[in-house]
């Protein structure tokens, strides 16, 4: 039997919060990924996110009014759908429509309702952002349909419809009971129900069989998301996920199986490539990272210390912060160890403002660190608000890590967003990740994990978890029965619900067995690294977009018929 011939879209719309916003690992899928298909269907990829800068200039978006204008004053005066049409500000510069959705406030119960009717959406015990995110994706949705319309696109067109996360579910819903022709995609990127029950501290991997998602959504008060999310992956025509691990969980949480695995690729571009500009680069990151910390904590660490760090978001247990903090305390009482160890914790916190007293003596060209000693709390570079509640500083006060003379591991946290205007590092987080010699990821929660793929484009060995799904991809590398280590360029630890004790020792090992190395083993574990971060480039990994855009085109041919 010939085979049946594979279908490609001609137009694909993608919607997300994350579209021109930037918050988090779903606004690197979408903003790397947008090259790639730019290259390939040029102007017909569609990005759609929401505006709320309200006369604010947005740095990542670049309006042009005469782009689209006659369909966009359609949609204004006969779709009831306002916008701006321009270029998102990253590489391939693709269209990004970000849309008004608060007039549709006015209609919130009756959208509500719609949902309820047609899809059994439940928004009763809606709080929060709900509300905004449906609105957004309601007016999501009607953008895709008045394109549509307006320029009389047809079936033969095959038209892709993506969303992402929970917050555009009602897109993708819309656009399948108002523009039946197009074929739907729903990403979700992490089930609001497996989120919730690892940041709330239950135990998630080994129960995960048992638990129910619908009674789960009850117990912690996000039935409405899950609601929304739940009957997306049911109604479009190809659900999909992350990572396998995610995948899990689509199917015990949703109920639902993915359709399809969409694995999080990236591009490089953004490393310096000649290896003399690298080096160079390199060799300042450290420079920088030592100056500061020797500054702040009174010492004169040598470009001989083992820099290390880990980063991401502020979810101390998710991100497995509080490992990590635990395995450098081991490491510091290790009489093994014979190297100094400089460790950063790189996340955002609740931060005030830049230390002055640190900004003063940086600035200061008379400044000796040895000679004036440590300036105030030598463990942090800028000011919280409640800083008496932080988690970090209060696991380093419970383990008595204070930064002594005498420590050979000394741990700083860096509680800002690393965007070149923090105050005392003033650069991009990526001219100082290039200058570590090793990153830490050790992940309870995380379906994908952007961290340790920056990590390693940047030539940089790192630590991650079997519980994250770059950790899953990268072990299967090396071979689904065999970890890998750290000469591998990637560490995968083994982690569950209940062996925070045999992570932290292993961290600790790989790190004190990565101090120990020579300047050879380095090397080959750096140029290792480099490649498994080829390895995850977007040339490879559109494949499966492509083969999801596949099927969401085979079933609506299915559904219509």
């Amino acid at each position: 039997m010939a085979k049946k011939k594979t279908q490609e879209p001609q137009y694909i719309f993608e919607s997300s919060w994350e579209v021109c916003n930037k918050v988090g690992g779903i606004y690197t899928v979408l903003s790397t990924r947008a090259k790639t298909l730019q290259e390939k269907l040029t102007d017909k990829v569609f990005f759609i996110g929401p505006d709320f800068w309200e006369g604010k200039k947005n740095p990542l978006f670049k309006e042009n009014k005469t782009l689209l204008a006659k369909w966009k004053k359609s949609a204004q005066e006969y779709d009831g759908v306002s916008f701006r049409v321009g270029r998102w500000q990253v590489p391939g510069e693709p269209i990004a429509i970000l849309v008004d959705f608060k007039p549709f406030f006015e209609q919130r119960n009756e959208i509500f309702g719609w949902a309820w009717e047609h899809f059994k959406v439940n928004s009763l015990n809606a709080y929060g952002d709900y509300d905004e995110s449906l609105m957004f994706s309601w007016a999501a949705g009607k953008v895709v349909e008045s394109y549509y319309k307006f320029f009389g696109l047809t079936k033969e067109d095959n038209v892709i419809f993506q969303a992402h996360e929970w917050q555009t579910c009602l897109a993708a819903l819309y656009v399948k009971k108002y523009v039946p022709e197009v074929a739907t995609i729903f990403t979700t990127h992490a089930t609001t129900i497996g989120r919730s029950i690892a940041g709330n501290n239950k135990p998630l991997y080994d129960y995960l069989p048992a638990y129910n998602g619908d009674q789960m959504a009850s117990e912690l008060g996000v039935e409405s998301k899950h609601s929304v999310e739940k009957q997306a992956a049911w109604n479009v025509d190809c659900f999909t996920t992350v990572s396998e691990i995610t995948g899990r969980e689509c199917t015990e949480l949703l109920d639902k199986p993915a359709d399809e695995i969409l694995m999080n690729g990236f591009e490089n571009d953004f490393v310096p490539s000649p290896t003399a500009k690298f080096s160079e680069a390199r060799k300042a990151a450290r420079q920088h990272l030592l100056k500061v910390a020797n500054t702040l904590m009174g010492t004169e660490l040598d470009d001989d210390t083992l820099i290390v760090t880990t980063g991401g978001r502020y979810e101390y247990q998710n991100k497995g912060i509080n490992v990590y903090i635990d395995a450098l305390n081991r490491l510091r009482w290790d009489d093994r160890l014979q190297k100094n160890v400089l460790a950063f914790v790189m996340v955002p916190a609740w931060m005030k403002e830049a230390r002055m007293d640190l900004k003063v003596a940086l600035s200061s060209k008379k400044h000796n660190p040895v000679e004036y000693g440590a300036i105030g709390d030598p463990r942090i570079t800028h000011v919280l608000h409640e800083q008496e509640n932080d988690k970090v500083l209060g696991q380093m006060n419970w383990l008595d890590m204070y930064n002594r003379p005498e420590d050979k591991v000394k741990v700083i946290f860096v509680p800002c967003y690393l965007d070149g205007n923090d105050g005392i590092f003033n650069t991009h987080y990526y001219n100082l990740l290039i200058g570590m010699d090793l990153t830490v990821f050790p992940s309870y929660y995380e379906p994908w994990g952007y961290t340790p793929t920056e990590s390693v484009a940047f030539h940089v060995p790192c630590i991650t978890t079997d519980l994250a799904g770059f950790g899953l991809w990268a072990n299967s590398l090396k071979g689904q029965q065999v970890y890998s280590e750290i000469e591998d360029g990637v560490k995968t630890v083994h982690r569950s619900d209940y062996n925070f004790d045999e992570v932290s020792n292993v961290i600790r090992d790989t790190m004190l067995k990565f101090s120990q190395m020579d300047k050879k083993q380095v090397n080959a574990a750096r140029k290792n690294a480099e490649k498994v971060a080829e390895k995850a480039l977007w040339k490879h990994f559109i494949k499966y977009y492509y083969e999801a855009y596949d099927k969401a085109l085979a079933k609506r041919d299915e559904r219509l018929s």
